[in-house]
């Protein structure tokens, strides 16, 4: 199945699909079963074995933050060698015994790896408010460290909770000046509703380029994908992006030049892609949707968000019911905050029908155009083009429905 699977993201003409496991030039990557949950890989590793390796990364912004987000944080974010990621427990709301954890998580890394502490990222994931058990973790780190290899398998299942499947890709990028690869490991499908960053997402690279394209890279990026999506309203207490450039392949990225555009280029279709995988795996998740809202600048954010967050139009797109009305109330109910005193004359398309203009009802119910429509929201993808009043502004955002599956499995999250 091609990576690039979405009508929403288009593979740019200078990018091809490697192996989806398998890693740039310059990075190692293992993943192993440490006991800190049930089944499967928990504690995953990270290495660029270049010493000129440089790095950029994004946090979330909840004000309750987990250990390893606070710690990540007080590292060197530019020149990064390392991440130590596991699921199986976030290390949040333990108090500074959380915090002992992750500082002997990220010197035991580096101790191995042959490191400064501050070049270890770290990445938890998991039941927040539990401990995080620290001796299956420091030997699970030990055991990644000893199996380190060149692909990303381990590594992106180790991060998996309550993913269907890993979310990973490994891209060949054509630049002006040379060759390179991309690869990336994604996790997420509950607990999404990031501002600039999301759950875990690490992004390696051999291309060289320095830290401050790195950032600029990823900053652009991750606006454009991780930070348009929303499973349900939640901001986590611990996502994270890292991406790395190992500088292996010889093929240097400087600012502003063709190479800096291609490889931005590619690496906002691999982000995006990824975005829309967590997305469509919102814990039980049937279809996803994309809501578009255009209007006056102040107001556009605030709409979007209250659509694609709505339980109402969540459970009706879950249901593939073309319930507009669902869509504008929401929309109305954000809006009165920036409308002073404007009426709601709004435009409404799903899937390129026109079902609502002026304010107005633009299709009959029960007639050929909306039994049509009915057909055309059975979709796996289904578009909404919402057109406020005003003008100057445009957002989008990719959004899952809402499943019985999802009350299921959040309902019995912490057993």
């Amino acid at each position: 199945m091609s990576f690039f699977r979405s009508r929403w993201v288009e593979r740019p003409g200078h990018v091809s699909e490697a192996e989806p496991t398998s890693l740039p030039r310059g990075f190692r990557a293992a993943g192993v079963a440490a006991g800190l949950k049930e089944h499967g890989p928990d504690v995953g590793v990270l290495v660029a074995d270049e010493p000129a390796t440089t790095s950029a990364a994004r946090f979330t912004t909840n004000a309750r933050l987990g250990a390893p987000v606070i710690v990540s944080r007080q590292g060197e974010l530019d020149r990064l060698r390392a991440v130590v990621a596991n699921s199986g427990g976030s290390n949040t709301g333990d108090g500074e015994r959380g915090i002992d954890t992750a500082r002997l998580t990220q010197a035991l890394a580096a101790e191995l790896l042959g490191l400064e502490p501050d070049q270890v990222g770290l990445a938890s994931t998991g039941v927040i408010g539990a401990e995080l058990p620290r001796d299956p973790l420091l030997a699970g780190v030990r055991a990644a460290v000893e199996a380190l290899g060149p692909d990303a398998k381990g590594l992106s299942e180790a991060i998996m909770t309550t993913d269907q499947a890993p979310k990973r890709a490994c891209l060949d990028v054509e630049l002006p000046s040379g060759g390179v690869r991309l690869a990336a490991q994604a996790k997420g499908a509950g607990m999404i509703s990031p501002r600039f960053a999301t759950m875990f997402c690490f992004v390696e690279t051999d291309a060289a380029m320095p830290a401050e394209t790195a950032d600029l890279l990823t900053g652009v990026c991750v606006k454009r994908s991780f930070d348009r999506i929303s499973v349900d309203g939640q901001l986590s207490t611990s996502d994270t992006v890292f991406v790395l450039a190992s500088g292996a392949s010889g093929v240097r990225v400087e600012p502003e030049t063709p190479d800096e555009l291609a490889l931005g280029e590619a690496m906002d279709a691999l982000m995006r892609q990824l975005a829309v995988d967590i997305v469509a795996d919102g814990e039980g998740a049937a279809r996803i949707g994309r809501l578009v809202v255009r209007g006056e600048a102040g107001g556009v954010e605030a709409v979007a968000r209250a659509v694609a967050n709505s339980p109402l139009v969540k459970t009706a797109l879950h249901g593939a019911d073309p319930n507009f009305g669902r869509i504008l109330q929401a929309a109305g109910a954000a809006y009165a905050d920036t409308a002073d005193g404007r009426p709601f004359h709004v435009d409404l398309d799903i899937q390129g029908e026109r079902v609502v203009s002026g304010g107005a009802t633009a299709v009959e119910f029960g007639g050929d155009e909306w039994r049509a429509l009915e057909e055309a929201v059975r979709a796996p993808e289904v578009e909404y083009v919402l057109t406020l009043p005003g003008e100057g502004g445009e957002t989008e955002v990719f959004f899952s429905d809402l499943s019985h599956e999802y009350v299921t499995v959040n309902a019995e999250y912490t057993t």
